[in-house]
């Protein structure tokens, strides 16, 4: 099954009911733009001199929905597209007016874990970016690349999908372990995309033979 294929409804239903990766991925994929917006707008309503992590705003909002099971998406009931886009609005709205208020609940990138991997993300960025949407995208294309010839190992669909939620969707490592279906921590989260961030890199600038494999690190 193809989940963006599915209508918003068909992919809430099948990420509740499956856990499955490929699912989420879309979801997030899918409503961040969404969430970002409202985020976006309720903080410049705000009015505040002091700079809001907008990002860290929008993550905040899908661990939100995530949390105790994804209990605030299994209540919900999606009767239309337009009434489930309202509810997504309402609880990133109510993610910002605590993050004004002041809520410990909402402090994040405190550890020295975020850090570190924020580190990676800094020195990858100049060699999985560029300037020019066409070459970027060939470079996408060959990182993807990289990544198809892990496919063997037991867990390549959920470490390609940490990877991607990543770089791609900019979530935090912290984001990405409590979304369903990761099955790993923090530290189990940074250290698989350690571990193929810097095999993304050795092969970008060092292709491997093929009859060389990448281990985990």
């Amino acid at each position: 099954m193809d989940p963006r294929k599915l209508s918003s409804q068909e992919l809430l239903s099948y990420c509740l009911d499956s856990q499955d990766q490929d699912g989420w991925t879309e979801f997030v994929r899918r409503f961040q733009p969404l969430i970002a917006g409202v985020v976006t707008k309720c903080v410049l309503r705000r009015g505040s001199r002091k700079p809001a992590p907008v990002d860290d705003l929008a993550q905040e909002t899908f661990l939100k929905l995530c949390a105790n099971n994804c209990k605030a998406l299994r209540d919900f009931d999606f009767q239309h597209d337009n009434a489930f886009f309202g509810f997504l609005k309402v609880v990133a709205s109510h993610v910002v007016e605590d993050h004004f208020r002041g809520s410990n609940s909402l402090k994040r990138g405190s550890g020295r874990e975020e850090d570190d991997i924020e580190e990676v993300r800094t020195a990858a960025s100049s060699g999985f970016h560029s300037t020019q949407p066409a070459e970027n995208a060939i470079l996408l294309g060959q990182i993807d690349g990289c990544l198809a010839k892990l496919a063997p190992e037991p867990n390549f669909t959920r470490d390609y999908t940490i990877f991607w939620l990543y770089y791609r969707q900019g979530l935090t490592a912290k984001a990405i372990s409590q979304l369903p279906g990761i099955t790993l921590g923090v530290k189990g989260v940074e250290s698989t995309l350690l571990r193929l961030t810097r095999y993304v890199k050795v092969c970008l600038t060092n292709p491997p033979s093929p009859k060389k494999r990448a281990t985990g690190g």
